[in-house]
Parts: C-alpha cells; structure tokens; sequence
C-alpha cells in the first residue's frame, strides 16, 4: 500500500518507491506536517519539539500550554487566523469582512486511483498506478470544509497535491489566498533555484541561498509568463547534478501563481505554491466548491538530474494525453521567418515543394492568412479565410500542399481581438476592460474575455470551421500579450478555466490533430497547457547560443519532446548571430524538431545539410524523446554546453557538444558522461572507439580542437556485446 493510516497514532504515511511523506493530527486536531524524504519506516512525529517561545501565540484549546504554538509547529496547510506569523497557504473572508480560518481534521479517505479535477488539468493515472488521500479539515465558525488531496504515483516518485474548498454555510464568503501545497521543514539548509526570464530569453536558472525571511516570485499577467516559470526546487546545500537532496513543485496550472519561500526565526523554512493572491478574490456562495490546481511534488537524494528525470518521465506518461507523445513526430518548417505576412498560396505551395526536397514533413502556415491581415494591427477575431491573399479556397492550399507529399499545419491567436476587426465592432464588450476606463494595448490587441462561454463559443465555432476545411494535420496556438484591465477578483482564473474548456473541446472534436501550444514562445510553457498539446514553443529566440541556456533551465521539470525547437536563418532574426547549420542542428534537435528559414535561399550545400539533419534526428527520435536526459555542463557558466540521452536498457547513447567560446592556445576540453553502465564496453559511431561505461564517466571524452567559434558535436554511442581493444 501507498498510503498508510495508523489510527493509534494518527498518522498518515505516503510511501513512493524511494520516498516517504508523513503528517500527523494531533491531539488538539490540527494536522501537521511530519517529514518528507529518503524512503523511512516508522514515526517521524519525534521531530516535533514544543518550548515556550516568547511572542509565539497559543491556541486557546492548548489551554494553559504555553510551548504549543502554530507559529513554530510544521504545518500541512496553515491558515490565517490560528497564531502562526509565517507565510499562509489559505486566506478566506466572511461576508462580514472577518479573515479567520481555523482548520481543525474531520474526517479521511483512502481510495485506489488518481484523484481527478474537474475543469482542470492534473496529473492521470490507471487505476493500478495510484492511490488517492482526501483529508478534509473544517472550521465550523467559519462554514469552510477544506478538502486535501494527495495523489501518489509510487514507480514515479511523484505526489501530486490539490485543494477544494467549499462554503458548507449559507452566506457568501470569498477566498483571498489559495496554495495547492505547503512544505514545512524543521532544519536544513538550502537553496532555491527559480527560473526567470523575459520574451526570447526564458527560464533562465537563478540558484539563491535562501536567508531569513521570504523569497517569493509569480505572475500576475494572466499566464505562467516568460518573466517567471510556475516550478520550483529547493536544494540542500552543495547538491549537483549527481549528488545532494533536493525538492521540486510544479504548478499544473497555466495563469497567475505564486511561490514563496521562507525561513524563520528559528531557522525552518516554509515552501508555498499556488494561485497568486494579488488580482485575485473569489466570491464563493454557500454549497459552492473551489478547486486549487494540482502542484506536482518530487523529491530526490541524488542530484538535480535525477529530479529532473522523475519530472519528465511525469510529464511524459502522466500529464500529456496526446497520441503524439510516444510517437514519431513530422518534423515541420514553418513560414513566419520565411516570409513573416508577405506571402500567398503559392508562397506556401513553393515551401511545401523544397520542403518536400529537403525530406521535411509538413509545412506551417502562420500569421497572416485571415481576414485582412497583413500586419499585426488588425482581423485577430475576424477567422474567416482570406482566400484572395491565398489565390483560392483554404481547401484547395491544403490540398495543393498534400499533393507536394507533405502535411500541412496552420497558426492560430483564438484568445486575442484587434479593435479594427469586425468582431471589435460587432462585440466590443467582449474584450477584457475596465467599465469606464480604455484599455491598456499590446501588440495592437486586446485579450477576449473567454471567462464568458459565449465568447469560446463564437471563437470556437470560427475555428472550428476553418479546421473542417480540409486534412489539417497541425495547429499553432498562440497568445501574442499579458492579461491587463483585471475587472473582478475572479476574472483571472475563471480565464485560465475558459482556456481550457476551449482546449478539451478543441483536442476532443479532432484527435488526430497535432497542437502545439505557444505564447510568444515560452509565455505559457507550463504543465497545464502540456494536458492538452505534447510540445509547445520554447522561445521567439532560434539563436542557437542562446537556445542552449533557454533549453537548458527547461529541462529541469519539462522533457525535450515538450520542446519545440527549430533551425533558424543566419544572421539570426532576434540576436544577429551566425552559427553554422551543424550547430543550430545541434542545438535544435534537443527538442520537438523543425525549421524556421526559407530554403529557396540556401545553397545547395546548406539544403543537402538540411537533408542529412532531418535523417539524423529521424535516426535518434525515439532515444531523445524517450531516453534519460542529462545535463552534462551549466552554459551559464561553462565554456560548453553539454547534454546527453540514455536508452532505457542504457545500451545507446547520443552526446551533444556546442562550444559556447573560442580563445587562442585553448586549453582540452573534457565532457563527461553520465548513465551508462560501468562494465559495459561501448562503440562511439563516428570513430570507431570503444570505451568503457566507466570511462566515459570518470575520466570523459575530449573534444576536438576548434578551428571556428561555436563548433558543436555529437558522439554516438552503442553498447558492444563481443569487444575488440578498448580505451
């Protein structure tokens, strides 16, 4: 069993294969938070100490005792209202104006399946692969039940966490605050590692030591955002990638959220994640439920690397649904660096074409194809073809593209509305605004109110029609601006929830349809938007440099086959860069593959390069995809960035090598490996070598001399069962 109950005690356990997490109700029936880990046996309640602690305040039912207090005790989900001075994980106010919750245990049940969430995307699984905890706390004065759930995936390593609260009175009261998890720890010394970043430049690691008082970050722009990633880890002092404990949370939500981290006064830290509680205040009436997204907890006493693993192998098996995940993908060109507006059907047929001679699967078409667009200043709204811009129906581009021998995929912006558009001018209630106010623009857009069905509804059934025009293999989802003019306390998530009404609607009525999710690149790059699309854009920033760090602060929580990432013209559009096309290669086939360019003006060499990629990256698809992922070097700080895949049965290997700097008389430079297994005996490809698993571990690979800046390799590997001399 998972989950364990000791009624003596009161204690529940939740075993994962390698982990253990405890919480206790005491005897006053506030239920906290014991120790979570390295897999233990036993009770861990003998961590809990109790002294008379000076401004400490005590609950009125410890009666004369002053060493109990809940600003010092370890808590599961603590409130406002009880005496505890730190960062809460619930606030809710009554209609009189009080901010008071109590939460005392009432009840539990242990049940065998994954929880699920309705309206909300969350982590799924068979009903042999999960097990269920709902504890339910109340605070009678208050008429509020909280409901925790835990969700534990124990071959994962993985504890899911979410919260429902619910009005069991008869008048209103609201929620001003809504963690879906807390972790309390007692000792320890960390770290907390972040991911920041803005437009073309996401997820960029930051590692702090966390001293006394509150680290916090999130969003307050309607999305997960390119500026701060929904995920958090918090590391023992001194962890690596290959040794150390560390802790990660991942929102499975794709809107406003917010993190905190706290250490007190007596040096224990609390780690929060959930809903931001700026923008947001919502009104609950009496028998109405509220669900807090799932957050995603994991934990390893081996390193970053193993953590990351554990994420991906989550995302991979028990979060995305699409048919896509475990199979091969098209790889695709799209036309927006190609031609960005200016384009017309034969444009694209033209693409399709060299697209076809080049080995490429499937064409895009982006922005541009509708109304009458030929900038970014008017017809988001207006989803109606412009067939005079594509010389003929969409059908027949569609067709004309099959007819190449390549699918054909195409853009959408479903959430966004321009004022010159004839949906602005029919409907301009329906963008977000302020009553009385004019909005704040971005990009010459506004956003749609999609918290409102009729809204979805008018944009779905556009969308929809325009999908039944023919066999469109592939959809692009954009969101080109961050949420502003926030009218209601419940707008910002009841947005997020229309989002993804939309998106099961969408991903029911056309199954077989690829989706990949974007919001100006990585915008949006988060677990919920993963239920629903396989891959979403990395980042507006194809730099091959810069890619390397993007993808690599990505690759903490989300696995490559989430990430799409594409070769790019040079100069590079967004940083003016030249690389070579083996090392945009390099670096784009560390993620969903694909092209950004326009071959009718590449040499015949560059497109016989092309041909040679696309049948690599074909070559090792499954094992990137599949394989165990590990980072090899950080290129925030290294001279290179290194990363490396594992088959399963750790029998292949595929190292990539990019060279993020170039000096005279350089020093070797030495890679090494990670995974392999130590006695094996393996043939890298290209050389002809054999090497010892052990080897390549402990001692690596050298590179070879550059003769240019930003040289990138790869190193194929490929156990031997019969072995000639070895190195």
């Amino acid at each position: 069993m998972a989950i364990i109950y000791d009624p003596n005690k009161k204690i529940f356990t939740l075993h994962t294969a390698h982990t253990t997490y405890q919480m206790q109700v005491d005897s006053l029936g506030y239920l906290l938070h014991l120790y979570y880990g390295d897999k233990t046996n036993g009770f861990m309640d003998y961590l809990l100490t109790y002294a008379d602690h000076g401004f400490s305040g005590n609950p009125y039912a410890a009666g004369m005792n002053r060493t109990y207090s809940l600003d010092v005790l370890p808590q599961e989900y603590p409130s406002l209202g009880t005496g505890d001075y730190r960062n809460i994980a619930l606030n809710v106010k009554s209609c009189k104006g009080v901010e008071s919750a109590d939460l005392l245990f009432k009840s539990y049940e242990i049940r065998n399946g994954k929880y699920q969430l309705q309206g909300l995307p969350a982590v799924w699984a068979a009903e042999n692969e999960a097990q269920t905890l709902e504890i339910v706390l109340a605070d009678e004065n208050a008429k509020v039940e909280v409901h925790l759930l835990y969700g534990v995936l124990e071959e994962n390593d993985v504890i899911t966490r979410s919260v429902q609260i619910k009005n069991i009175g008869t008048e209103q009261i609201t929620i001003e605050k809504a963690a879906a998890a807390c972790l309390d720890f007692v000792q320890g010394d960390f770290d907390v590692l972040r991911f920041y970043g803005k437009h073309a430049m996401e997820r960029s690691l930051e590692r702090t030591p966390l001293g006394h008082g509150t680290t916090s970050f999130g969003s307050r722009r309607g999305t997960s955002s390119h500026q701060y990633n929904p995920a958090v880890i918090l590391a023992e002092k001194g962890t690596t990638e290959v040794a150390g404990s560390c802790y990660g949370m991942l929102f499975v939500y794709s809107g406003n959220f917010l993190c905190e981290a706290e250490k007190d006064q007596f040096n224990q830290t609390r780690l929060l994640l959930g809903l931001n509680d700026e923008l947001f205040s919502y009104p609950l009436a009496g028998g109405e439920v509220f669900t807090v997204p799932e957050v995603i907890l994991s934990y390893s006493a081996n390193g970053l690397s193993a953590l990351s693993q554990q994420y991906h192998n989550c995302i991979r098996n028990h979060v995305c649904r699409s048919k896509y995940v475990h199979v091969s993908r098209p790889v695709l060109i799209n036309s927006w660096e190609a031609a960005y507006f200016d384009f017309t059907g034969d444009t694209i047929v033209d693409l399709a074409k060299e697209a076809a001679s080049l080995g490429i699967d499937m064409v895009v078409m982006d922005d541009g194809w509708f109304g009458k667009r030929n900038d970014d200043n008017s017809s988001l709204g207006d989803w109606q073809v412009n067939e005079k811009k594509l010389q003929g129906s969409l059908a027949d581009l569609i067709n004309r593209v099959h007819d190449q021998g390549v699918k054909f995929g195409i853009w959408i912006e479903p959430e966004m509305v321009n004022e010159d558009s004839d949906l602005y001018r029919t409907h301009p209630d329906w963008a977000i605004q302020i009553p009385g106010k004019k909005p704040v623009r971005s990009r010459n857009q506004l956003v749609l109110d999609f918290s409102r069905k009729e809204v979805r509804d008018c944009i779905f059934d556009q969308i929809c029609n325009v999908l039944d025009q023919g066999k469109i293999d592939y959809v692009k989802w954009d969101m080109n601006r961050s949420m502003s003019d926030v009218y209601a306390g419940n707008l910002s998530y009841d947005y997020v929830i229309g989002i993804y009404d939309f998106l099961d609607r969408l991903c029911s009525r056309y199954p077989d349809l690829l989706l990949e999710g974007c919001s100006g690149g990585g915008g949006r790059f988060d677990a919920g938007m993963l239920y629903y699309s396989p891959q979403i854009w990395c980042s507006d920033n194809t730099d091959a440099i810069n890619r390397t760090r993007i993808q690599y602060g990505t690759s903490f929580f989300y696995p490559v086959s989430a990430m799409g990432a594409h070769v790019s013209a040079v100069p590079n559009h967004q940083t003016g860069r030249v690389t070579s096309f083996h090392t945009r290669g390099v670096t784009a086939m560390a993620g969903a593959f694909g092209y950004e360019l326009n071959p009718a003006l590449l040499s015949d060499e560059e497109k016989q390069q092309i041909r040679e990629q696309v049948l690599t990256y074909k070559k090792y698809e499954m094992l990137i995809n599949e394989g165990t992922y590990w980072r090899l070097s950080d290129p925030f700080k290294d001279e290179i960035a290194a990363w490396m895949w594992v088959s399963e049965e750790q029998t292949h290997a595929l190292v990539s090598v990019v060279r993020l700097m170039a000096e005279a008389n350089q020093a070797a430079v030495y890679v090494r490996l990670h995974g392999l297994k130590p006695d094996a005996v393996y043939l890298e490809e290209q050389s002809g070598r054999q090497y010892f698993g052990a080897a390549l571990m402990h001692a690596g690979i050298s590179l070879p001399p550059f003769i240019r800046e930003y040289e990138a390799y790869q190193f194929s590997f490929t156990e031997l069962k019969e072995t000639g001399n070895k190195k």
